[in-house]
């Protein structure tokens, strides 16, 4: 089993409740790690995955980063039937003055 880790995975995009949130761009961070097994036919291309992250993220302009998370893991997942777990965490590290706030999903496969 192999395992892919993208850490710190960072932009500006539209996500959030708040006015401002739909208003102006943030500081958006993402963590991701896959486990899948390996063969040269079927591996998975970290590359790929960062700009399939970003893209979605900046396109769909979710309001929370739950729903952000339940569609990138049908993406992933539909994409790379592969993946035995998949780790996804959206962190904004701007958005309170006094902490990083974020969410992760973990899913077996």
């Amino acid at each position: 089993m192999f395992k892919i880790e993208i850490s710190n995975l960072t932009f500006n995009a539209i996500i959030g409740i708040l006015d401002f949130e739909r208003e102006t761009e943030q500081k958006v961070v993402l963590t991701c790690k896959i486990e899948y097994p390996y063969t040269n036919e079927k591996f998975i291309d970290y590359a790929k995955i960062c700009e399939l992250l970003e893209t979605d993220i900046k396109t769909s302009k979710y309001f929370l980063i739950e729903e952000a998370l339940e569609n990138l893991e049908k993406i992933l997942v539909k994409k790379y039937p592969q993946i035995k777990t998949l780790t996804l965490k959206i962190s904004k590290p701007q958005i309170l003055e006094n902490c990083e706030v974020g969410v992760e999903i973990f899913r077996n496969y």
